[in-house]
């Protein structure tokens, strides 16, 4: 028998396939978020039994979590994304006493104790400026990708300073950056530093190591790197930042 997590997040959806006898993963699959959430999500399950030679008759219970877990009418069970994240990094890294989680609309930084139960967590879901949101306008702005975006970044000598809270404010700052003829890399290489440093100011300085980066803004070139030195710590990217949340779903369908 195989179970399955759900993660319906504000920009993409992922699904995750284990076995019942070891948790391991057997298949997964991804696209970004639609308007029918829960016909995108039976689509992306269905690929992921293919993909591992299964069926729903093979499937257990399945979980759903994320930004959009309660459309997912076909979820046995629904957990709240701080659990799954928990849950998801801690399969591959059991030493995880901190995860900070960026996503497209939200972040949270999550502290754990020693068996890897949350302990507590902040989270701004108020404010673009701290997501992957202002990445992505960010990028709309040069005419660019989220890679290449992170590309610009590391190649900056003198990062800009973002000072706006709003992410609306913070565009028409980038646009006087470029008028006044700042580099595209050091926009970029400030934008990730004013991400990071929004996110130690949600954490104050109460976190413990090791820390762990997961959501798909880890995957963004020099984000891992910016939050570290805002943190003033080491960052470690979690394993397959994207599909934690997922996985930690499947993992907790498992379990039950």
């Amino acid at each position: 028998m195989v179970f399955a997590g759900i993660d319906a997040g504000s920009r993409a959806v992922k699904v995750v396939v284990v076995d019942a006898a070891e948790g391991r993963v057997l298949s997964r699959r991804m696209h970004d978020q639609g308007i029918e959430q829960e016909a995108l999500a039976s689509e992306l399950l269905d690929q992921a039994l293919h993909d591992c030679a299964r069926t729903r008759a093979d499937l257990g219970r399945v979980i759903a979590t994320g930004y959009g877990r309660n459309r997912v009418g076909f979820a046995d069970s629904t957990v709240t994304e701080i659990t799954c994240h928990a849950k998801g990094v801690r399969r591959f890294s059991g030493d995880a006493m901190t995860i900070v989680e960026i996503g497209g609309q939200d972040s949270k930084l999550i502290r754990l104790d020693k068996s890897g139960l949350v302990r507590d967590f902040v989270m701004n879901d108020r404010c673009a400026a701290g997501t992957g949101r202002f990445l992505e306008v960010v990028a709309g702005r040069f005419g660019t990708g989220l890679d290449d975006l992170g590309r610009m970044a590391r190649n900056s000598l003198n990062p800009a300073s973002i000072s706006s809270m709003c992410v609306v404010f913070a565009e028409t700052e980038i646009v006087g950056l470029l008028a006044s003829g700042a580099a595209a890399g050091d926009i970029a290489a400030g934008v990730q530093a004013s991400i990071a440093k929004r996110v130690v100011a949600m954490a104050g300085r109460n976190v413990d190591e090791p820390v762990y980066f997961s959501g798909g803004v880890a995957l963004v070139s020099g984000m891992a790197e910016a939050l570290a030195e805002a943190l003033g710590r080491p960052v470690r990217v979690a394993q397959d930042p994207q599909y934690t949340g997922a996985l930690g779903a499947a993992l907790i369908a498992a379990a039950a």
